[in-house]
């Protein structure tokens, strides 16, 4: 483990128990969430909500990398992607926004922006990605384009509009201060380590694979000012860009749909 305090928010949820294992091999691990995380010493401990801006600055003393997890909308909240726009506002623009300036203020080099694969969900509404996805039988197509970071965003829900004004807060942040900011497109990583469904062929993302994306992104040079990668695994029916990320920070996927357990 080396000296490095990686901050992280929304520990508890789906990608940070899947991130933490490797995580604490390696770093000092502190917690920032509403109310506290089990194992995280005390001192480490940090309680306040991201919409609280002068509640949660004190977790960003001393910090080297933030990895902001928390959010509102995604798959595993209460109303997942249909969440209305007070709770988009209020947890996810405005609570990264406080996430980045706290980061700011206390100089720490690296903030780990969990964005979200629904940033581009419409894809999947579109031939030939539609067919990739599509639970009854449709065929299967020979060859589709890859969705790149440079690809048109298309969300379809207030959760993927509100990952991309984080995207674009982030921009904002590095192109006025000295921090690093990374956007990872999260795929499908959920509580268990299994593939959901026809659709999850092309999106699911292993523990293994997100945890060891995390840390790429940690230990990433400095001239990594600013990026979007996707996060899944070498899945064969994928359509999100993973090549970008290898040649980037050296991201090797060694999961994939066609090994992993099925739900």
């Amino acid at each position: 483990m080396t000296n490095k305090r990686v901050l992280v928010t929304g520990l508890s949820g789906a990608v940070g128990s899947a991130i933490r294992p490797e995580l604490e091999k390696r770093y000092e691990i502190a917690a920032l969430s509403r109310s506290g995380v089990n194992g995280v010493p005390d001192a480490l401990n940090f309680r306040g909500a991201v919409q609280d801006a002068a509640a949660i600055a004190p977790a960003f003393i001393g910090v080297d990398t933030v990895i902001h997890l928390a959010a509102d909308g995604g798959a595993h909240s209460t109303d997942g992607m249909n969440a209305g726009w007070d709770a988009m506002l209020n947890n996810n623009v405005v609570g990264a926004y406080n996430v980045f300036e706290a980061a700011r203020a206390a100089g720490v080099k690296r903030v780990i922006f969990a964005s979200t694969g629904a940033t581009v969900i419409g894809y999947e509404q579109e031939s030939p990605w539609s067919e990739l996805v599509s639970e009854d039988d449709s065929e299967t197509p020979v060859s589709w384009p890859n969705v790149t970071r440079d690809s048109e965003p298309k969300p379809h829900s207030l959760y993927g509009a509100s990952k991309l004004m984080g995207e674009d807060l982030a921009r904002y942040f590095v192109n006025t201060s000295d921090m690093s900011i990374i956007c990872l497109r999260i795929g499908g990583v959920g509580a268990q380590d299994v593939v959901n469904g026809v659709r999850g062929r092309s999106i699911y993302c292993s523990h293994a694979d997100m945890a060891q994306m995390a840390v790429k992104c940690v230990e990433a040079p400095a001239s990594v000012r600013f990026d979007i990668f996707y996060v899944v695994s070498n899945n064969k029916y994928g359509y999100r860009d993973i090549d970008h990320a290898r040649e980037v920070v050296g991201f090797q996927p060694t999961g994939s749909a066609e090994t992993a357990p099925k739900a």
